[in-house]
């Protein structure tokens, strides 16, 4: 049985990805993709935005052809006049949903209806009244949250006219820093980085001292090494009052990956099923679900529903 309340959505890409690389995936998840929302726009640093320019008008129309929707995510960090130039040009284009993802934001969007991103940290019923007051209807939440917590925000939106959006896939978002650890990690500054990181289009891997796998850099941003997936908890997610579970691209077919989970969600295949489809992309590391499950986030906890 199809559950049509269940939206799946594709987040921004996070990485610095060739221009032409990052069309064409877009390109492809307009074309074969069961994803209903997809959200465009540089998230974490403000000076790849020109590389992706020049495409951002052909992915849009590609996009909203194939009946998807185009959400403009803005800046996480902004820091420079510069940054808040662009979250300003972002925020006043005519009719183009946005995603807020830094408060400098919320001064443009106020009293137009938009979303409210994960990078905003939101945590209490309290915060997201104010917001659904001054036009949020949808709020991604943070990666950290545990079942009780996501719970308890769902029924705090349910006389809020707004959705919930949990990421469900992808490696998760840590931390942000003033300083870009790519650049330094290769003896460059944030202002003269050459655009180093393109060379990891799924970020730079760091190791502890014993040569162990831990923490993942892109820019000014910490990530998991680890890949979450919540699969085997979509079910238990819809129960909650979630209804919109977004997925975090990567380099891998992300195509398998959305239709693996729109099949799960609609019940054509199990959890279990699903979770072995994910497995055979032989991913670089391994799946989390922790920190839904209450335990430090990079554990991994075997579903009920398998």
């Amino acid at each position: 049985m199809r559950d049509d309340a269940a939206e799946l959505t594709l987040g921004p890409v996070w990485f610095n990805w060739k221009p032409a690389d990052w069309r064409d995936f877009y390109f492809r998840i307009a074309d074969e993709a069961p994803v209903s929302t997809v959200y465009l726009g540089e998230v974490i640093c403000s000076k790849r935005a020109p590389l992706f320019e020049p495409h951002y008008e052909a992915v849009t129309e590609r996009l909203r052809a194939a009946n998807k929707k185009v959400v403009f995510s803005t800046l996480a960090e902004v820091m420079l006049k510069h940054d808040r130039q662009m979250v300003d040009s972002v925020c006043t284009a005519d009719d183009v949903p946005v995603e807020a993802n830094d408060a400098s934001a919320l001064f443009y969007l106020q009293g137009r209806p938009h979303h409210v991103g994960p990078f905003m940290n939101l945590y209490n019923e309290e915060t997201f009244a104010v917001l659904a007051q001054r036009g949020a209807q949808n709020f991604c939440l943070p990666a950290e949250l545990p079942a009780p917590a996501i719970r308890a925000l769902c029924e705090a939106t349910q006389a809020l006219d707004a959705t919930i959006e949990v990421q469900v896939f992808g490696r998760l978002s840590l931390a942000l820093s003033a300083r870009c650890y790519h650049a330094r990690a290769h003896g460059r500054t944030k202002d003269s980085c050459q655009f180093v990181c393109e060379n990891d289009p799924d970020g730079l891997e760091l190791r502890t001292l014993d040569g162990s796998p831990f923490l993942i850099v892109n820019g000014i941003q910490t990530l998991s090494q680890d890949y979450l997936n919540l699969i085997g908890e979509l079910p238990e997610l819809g129960a909650l009052g979630v209804s919109r579970f977004r997925l975090s691209p990567h380099t891998c077919d992300m195509v398998r990956v959305a239709s693996s989970f729109r099949a799960v969600l609609d019940r054509h295949i199990t959890a279990e099923e699903g979770t072995d489809q994910l497995e055979a992309l032989n991913l670089s590391a391994p799946f989390s679900n922790g920190f839904y499950h209450g335990k430090p986030g990079y554990s991994w906890i075997a579903s009920v529903a398998r």
